[in-house]
């Protein structure tokens, strides 16, 4: 017989199904390219990596993508943990972690899915937190950059994203 211990507070992580719906619409490219908004910063490269170090140039090897993509991923889940407070299914937490990594958390400077510029929390996150969890998955919808030329791209990644929150 095995008994495990746990201190502490257990957190989900993204199942199989949750990195396969961030690597389907990520893409990996070795070659680091421009922001499709700007046309420029922030450079992108591997399975949607940015920041320091990345920018015109910036070429990674297979290995390095992937070690990237798991610790963006650790980082997303870690968010999502930190700031959801009602009980998840596996496939809302997997939601969750693919549209923050997707839009970001937020800051003072740019509205995310935890934060907006205001400092509330956006619409999602709090139906999410309320219980709602119809109104949360509506609020997936939201995030999709209208008018702009990767608005087609985002309304599928939140379909897909709702598929899974719903599933």
């Amino acid at each position: 017989m095995v008994v495990l211990f746990f201190i502490g507070e257990m957190t989900m992580q993204t199942s199989k199904r949750g990195v396969d719906l961030i690597k389907q619409f990520e893409s990996c490219k070795l070659v680091a390219y421009p922001d499709p908004k700007t046309g420029g910063d922030p450079w992108t490269v591997g399975w949607g990596a940015t920041g320091r170090g990345i920018g015109r140039g910036t070429i990674w090897e297979q290995s390095q993508a992937d070690q990237r993509l798991a610790v963006d991923i650790a980082e997303r889940e870690a968010i999502v943990s930190a700031n959801v407070t009602v009980p998840m299914t596996q496939g809302q937490f997997d939601a969750m972690v693919s549209i923050v990594f997707n839009v970001g958390a937020g800051s003072a400077s740019r509205d995310g899915i935890i934060r907006l510029k205001d400092g509330r929390p956006s619409t999602l996150l709090r139906k999410l937190n309320a219980g709602d969890y119809e109104g949360a998955s509506l609020a997936f919808d939201s995030w999709v950059s209208p008018g702009s030329n990767v608005e087609k791209g985002l309304r599928r990644r939140r379909a897909a994203e709702r598929a899974v929150f719903e599933s």
